[in-house]
C-alpha cells in the first residue's frame, strides 16, 4: 500500500545554533545536512516510481533535490507546509525562548487550537494551510490502481503536529518523540483513516520497545 512520507529536512546553521528559525526562506543546509540529504536517498531506495516534494523554506527544497539527485527524481514544491511561525522568537536561541516554544508546543499538542506565540501562528493556522495539501496529496497519488508513494519534505514541529493530529495519536507520544534531521514519518490512508507505520526511529505505542526521544537539544525537531 502507498504511503505518506514526511521527512524533516537535513541539518541546517540554524540547528547547530539552536535558533528557532521558522521565517522564509529561512536558512540553509551544513555539509553535514547536504550528507544527510544524500544518505537518506541512499537508505531509501526506490522499488517504484514515487513523488517527491518538498515545503517552500531553502533547506526542504535542498533536501529534496539532493534525495532527487540519488534516485534521479524531480521536485516539486508546494505552500503551505512549512514550518509552524514562531512570530516574535524568531532567530532567538537562548533558553527562555525555547521554553517559552515548548510550553506552547505541549499546549498544541494537548489540543489547544487557538494557542501561538506573540506575532506567530496557531495550531489552527496550520491546519487551515497544511491539513488542505496533504488531503490532495492523498486523493492525487494515495489511492487508485497506479497509486504511488509520496515523500515530503517538511519541518519538524509541523510533521509533529500533522501527524498526531492525522492519526489521533496519543499526545505524550506525539510529545516525547522529537524527529532527527531526516528523520520520517510514515502514514498509510486505509478506508478514509491515517495509520502511524513509522515515527523516527521510535517504537510505536502498539510495539514493544523503548520509545525513543532524540533530544530537546533542538527545539524546532
Amino acid at each position: 500500500m502507498a504511503r505518506l512520507h514526511l521527512v524533516r529536512h537535513g541539518e541546517t546553521t540554524s540547528n547547530v545554533l539552536k535558533r528557532l528559525d521558522t521565517a522564509l526562506p529561512g536558512a540553509s543546509l551544513t555539509d553535514f545536512g547536504a550528507r544527510q540529504g544524500v544518505r537518506f536517498g541512499l537508505e531509501h531506495p526506490l522499488d517504484r516510481s514515487a513523488v517527491l516534494v518538498n515545503s517552500v523554506a531553502n533547506r526542504a527544497q535542498q533536501t529534496a533535490e539532493l534525495i532527487g539527485s540519488v534516485w534521479d527524481a524531480s521536485t516539486e514544491t508546494v505552500e503551505g507546509v512549512h514550518e509552524i511561525q514562531v512570530g516574535d522568537l524568531e532567530g532567538r536561541s537562548d533558553r527562555e525562548a525555547h521554553e517559552q516554544f515548548h510550553d506552547v508546543v505541549v499546549r498544541w499538542h494537548r489540543g489547544d487550537l487557538d494557542a501561538r506565540l506573540p506575532g506567530g501562528e496557531s495550531l489552527e493556522m496550520l491546519h487551515d494551510r497544511y491539513l488542505p495539501i496533504v488531503d490532495e496529496l492523498a486523493a492525487k497519488y494515495l489511492t487508485g490502481e497506479h497509486a504511488q508513494d509520496v515523500y515530503l519534505v517538511s519541518h519538524g514541529a509541523a510533521i509533529r503536529l500533522i501527524a498526531a493530529h492525522l492519526t489521533r495519536l496519543d499526545p505524550e507520544f506525539a510529545m516525547k518523540n522529537y524527529l532527527s534531521n531526516t528523520g520520517s514519518v510514515e502514514l498509510e490512508f486505509e478506508g478514509g483513516l491515517w495509520v502511524l507505520r513509522r515515527w523516527g526511529d521510535a517504537a510505536l505505542p502498539t510495539e514493544e520497545g523503548t520509545e525513543t526521544a532524540p533530544g530537546y537539544e533542538d527545539p524546532m525537531g
